[in-house]
C-alpha cells in the first residue's frame, strides 16, 4: 500500500440556514486503503461526502479539496466523476427496467457518431461483472436481481468509469450476512488492485475487518482518526469518539414485569402472493404476554417479515388461515384499519417505502395511523395535530428543526422515532417492530431500545425481529427461532446465546 496522500479535505464548513452541518472538518485518505467514517446519525459523514463529489459545489462551502495533489473545485458531481471519484448511495440510483448492461453505461454509454455500440458494452459489461464476481447476463434486468447483486452493479458501473476514489454510503445496510461478507471481500480484491475506498457504515464489526484508517466524526467536527495497523481497534474505541462516552452497556437494564398473555396466533398459515401453492407460513403457534418483549430470530428467507405483515391486516399473503387472539378474545385482523382497532400496530423495516410519507411534515406523519383522534366530522383539527406531534416530539426526544419539518430531512434514527410515534399514537396492545435499528447508529439504537423498555414497562406487548442477534438477546425476554416458514425452537432470556438460535436453525434445516 502506498503511502501517499490520494485526498485532503481541510477546514470544511458547511452551512444550512440556521444549522451548521460541518465545522472545519479534515480528513486525510492514503492511496490504496480503505478509509472508514463513522459517526451518529446527523454527525455530517453524508454531507462531508456530497462536498467531496461535488453533490454540494464550490462555492457553498469553506475549506479545500485536494485529490492526487492538486486543488479540486468541483461544480457538480459530473466534475468528480471525471477525477475518478465515485460515490454510490445508499438507495441505489438504478433503473429497474433496464437491463444490467445498459445501467452500467447510462449515460455514459460507448457510442460512433450518435449510435450506441451494444456489442461493446455487453463485452465490457461481461468483464466488469466478471470482476465484482457477479455471474448474471448483460441482458438481466435490473429489478429482478436482489438487493446485494444490485449493490455489485452499481460497483461495476463505478468500475466502468475508471474508479479512484470509490465512495461507499452504508453499503451492507440493506444486506444479509452472507451478501455483506462478499462484498466486503470484493472491496478487499478491489484495493489489491489499487482503488482507495472510503467506507460509511453503521455496522462496527464490519468496519473493523476491512478498514485500515477509521476517522470519526461527531457533531461536524472531526474527533479523530484511528489506526487500525497500530493495534486492534475495538468497537467500543470507536463507540467512545462516536458518542462521547463509555457505553458500558449496549442495552438498557430493566427488570421485566410479565403479565398475562395479551396477544396470542394460533395455526397460522400463509402463501406465497405470487405462486399460490407455495407455503410461506407453516402452521405457527405464538404468543406475546404483558409488558414482555419477545424476539424473532431466523435467516434471511426465514418468513418473519412474513410473519409479521400477513397477521397485520393480511398485508401480504395469500390463503391465510388461523386465528388470533388479543386479551383473550379472537379478534379479527383481515384488514390493516380492523388490526389497528384491535390494538395491533406494526413498524416496517422498510421506513422510507412503507413507513412515512417522507415529504411530508413531522407533524402530518405522526397523527396518519389514528386521524380519526384528530379529526370531527372528518375534518382535521391542525391545532390538536399539532399537540399530538409536539408531545411525541418531546417524549421520544426526536431531533428536528420542529413539527413542520420534512421527515425527508432527518437523520434515519430520528425518522425511525417518527414511525414509532405513528405507531404509538394508536395506543396498541401488541407493537410489532421489523428491524427497527437497521441503519441507525449505536447512539440512536440505544435511544430506540430505550422507549422499547419503557413501552414494556407500561404493559404494552413487543414482538422484536431483528437480524442481529446481539439485540435480540439484548433486549428479549424470549426468543422464538424461525426457519423456512416454522418456529423450530423457543428459548428462554437465561438459555438463549448465539450457538443456541443458529444450532436450532442448522438442525431444523437437516430435518
Amino acid at each position: 500500500m502506498a503511502d501517499e496522500t490520494i485526498l485532503s479535505m481541510c477546514n470544511i464548513t458547511k452551512t444550512f440556514p440556521g444549522v451548521k452541518a460541518l465545522d472545519n472538518i479534515n480528513l486525510t485518505v492514503k492511496a490504496g486503503e480503505i478509509h472508514a467514517v463513522v459517526g451518529e446519525n446527523g454527525a455530517g459523514k453524508s454531507t462531508l461526502m456530497k462536498v467531496l463529489s461535488g453533490v454540494y459545489p464550490h462555492g457553498s462551502y469553506e475549506g479545500e479539496i485536494h485529490f492526487e495533489g492538486q486543488l479540486q473545485r468541483f461544480d457538480d458531481i459530473r466534475d468528480s466523476e471525471d477525477r475518478g471519484i465515485i460515490i454510490i448511495h445508499q438507495e441505489l440510483a438504478l433503473v429497474p427496467l433496464l437491463s444490467i448492461a445498459e445501467n452500467i453505461f447510462l449515460g455514459n454509454e460507448t457510442a460512433t457518431r450518435g449510435v450506441i455500440d451494444w456489442h461493446a458494452a455487453h463485452v465490457a459489461t461481461r468483464d466488469l461483472l466478471k470482476r465484482v464476481g457477479l455471474k448474471e447476463s448483460p441482458d438481466a434486468i435490473v429489478g429482478k436481481l436482489g438487493v446485494g447483486k444490485q449493490q455489485l452493479v452499481e460497483i461495476a458501473k463505478a468500475l466502468s468509469k475508471r474508479v479512484k476514489l470509490l465512495i461507499l454510503d452504508e453499503p451492507t445496510a440493506s444486506l444479509n450476512e452472507t451478501d455483506s461478507a462478499a462484498l466486503l471481500q470484493l472491496l478487499l480484491e478491489l484495493q489489491g488492485q489499487g482503488i482507495t475506498c472510503i467506507l460509511i457504515s453503521h455496522k462496527l464489526n464490519e468496519i473493523t475487518k476491512v478498514a485500515d484508517q477509521i476517522t470519526v466524526i461527531r457533531d461536524g467536527a472531526t474527533i479523530e482518526t484511528l489506526d487500525c495497523a497500530a493495534g486492534e481497534v475495538s468497537e467500543d474505541r470507536i463507540i467512545r469518539g462516536m458518542v462521547g462516552r463509555d457505553m458500558a452497556h449496549r442495552y438498557p437494564q430493566r427488570q421485566p414485569h410479565i403479565g398475562e398473555v395479551i396477544f396470542e396466533v394460533r395455526d397460522w398459515h400463509v402463501y406465497h402472493e405470487q405462486y399460490s401453492d407455495r407455503e410461506v407460513i407453516k402452521g405457527i403457534d405464538l404468543n406475546v404476554r404483558k409488558g414482555e418483549v419477545v424476539g424473532i430470530a431466523g435467516l434471511m428467507g426465514s418468513g418473519r417479515t412474513e410473519l409479521a405483515m400477513s397477521i397485520f391486516g393480511r398485508s401480504y399473503g395469500r390463503k391465510i388461515s388461523g386465528q388470533v387472539f388479543v386479551d383473550g378474545r379472537e379478534v379479527d385482523v383481515s384488514t390493516v384499519s380492523r388490526a389497528i382497532r384491535h390494538g395491533i400496530a406494526y413498524v416496517t423495516e422498510d421506513r422510507k417505502g412503507y413507513g412515512l410519507v417522507l415529504e411530508q411534515q413531522m407533524r402530518k406523519n405522526v397523527t396518519l395511523a389514528n386521524l380519526s383522534a384528530v379529526s370531527e366530522h372528518s375534518v382535521i383539527d391542525e391545532h390538536a395535530e399539532a399537540r399530538v406531534a409536539q408531545r411525541y416530539r418531546d417524549s421520544l426526544r426526536i431531533r428536528s428543526s420542529g413539527i413542520e419539518q420534512p421527515v425527508v430531512n432527518l437523520s434515519g434514527g430520528n425518522q425511525q422515532k417518527v414511525v414509532l410515534s405513528k405507531w404509538l399514537f394508536t395506543e396498541p396492545r401488541l407493537l410489532i417492530l421489523d428491524e427497527p435499528t437497521r441503519g441507525i447508529d449505536v447512539g440512536a439504537k440505544y435511544e430506540i431500545y430505550t422507549i422499547i423498555d419503557e413501552l414494556a414497562s407500561k404493559g404494552e406487548g413487543i414482538l422484536l425481529i431483528s437480524s442481529e442477534m446481539p439485540e435480540l438477546l439484548g433486549m428479549c425476554d424470549r426468543i422464538y427461532v424461525m426457519n423456512e416458514g416454522r418456529l423450530v425452537s423457543e428459548l428462554g432470556r437465561d438459555e438463549a446465546s448465539q450457538e443456541r438460535i443458529m444450532r436450532a436453525i442448522v438442525n431444523a434445516g437437516q430435518a
